[in-house]
């Protein structure tokens, strides 16, 4: 399955360009160098294109699950808020997923610069921020662009409400997510360098 919204236009663009070049490869056999060398560049978008927009189906996990997926970066209470931010790299499914019921309060999109997303300063990087009205009280969402990744999608609008583990946005070539979560009503359940999974691996245990 492809990412909503962005996978299947560019997926199938890049599939048209290959079977065009398969019609003409048979049209000309033998074929040129060139016209190989043309076609295996097709062949490896197509490939790029259909493992990058890849959006697997998946059971949703327990607890606050992860938005989405990658490493964790860090993990420390800001103020009143738990922090979880995951750092995706090109390689990882770049659908990202709510971690907890809610609904969106706003979506908003801010910040300049595309500095690298694992440091520090790349928290004034050009960023959407999602707000959400959730039992546990305000969460908040926030993609992050990077120095290649800067293109965010969001599939949600302000005032929809959505349940945990469905798809909210995604982010074009990776970049990361940092997850607000109240402070005193969670608990972290990852560290910086684990890996984990969006909408199914639980990154907090809720406090009862």
């Amino acid at each position: 399955m492809f990412a909503p919204r962005t996978g299947v236009p560019l997926a199938a663009a890049a599939l048209a360009l290959v079977a065009g070049g398969a019609a003409v490869a048979l049209r000309l056999l033998p074929a040129s160098g060139p016209l190989l060398a043309a076609f295996a560049i097709a062949v490896g978008l197509w490939a790029f294109l259909a493992a990058f927009f890849r959006d697997p189906e998946r059971p949703v996990g327990e607890g606050v699950v992860s938005a989405a997926d990658g490493r964790v970066r860090e993990v420390r209470v800001a103020g009143d808020e738990l922090l979880v931010s995951v750092f995706m790299n090109v390689t990882d499914v770049h659908v990202n997923r709510l971690p907890w019921d809610g609904r969106f309060v706003d979506v908003g999109t801010g910040g300049a610069g595309h500095r690298a997303a694992y440091r520090p300063d790349a928290d004034r990087n050009v960023a959407r921020s999602y707000r959400l009205e959730t039992e546990l009280g305000p969460v908040r969402l926030v993609q992050i662009t990077g120095v290649v990744a800067r293109r965010l999608v969001s599939f949600v609008r302000a005032g929809e409400a959505r349940r945990k583990g469905e798809r909210f946005g995604m982010i074009v070539l990776g970049s990361r997510v940092d997850v607000y979560l109240p402070a005193a009503r969670v608990e972290p359940l990852v560290r910086v360098g684990e890996r984990v999974v969006a909408g199914r691996t639980p990154i907090a245990r809720v406090r009862r």
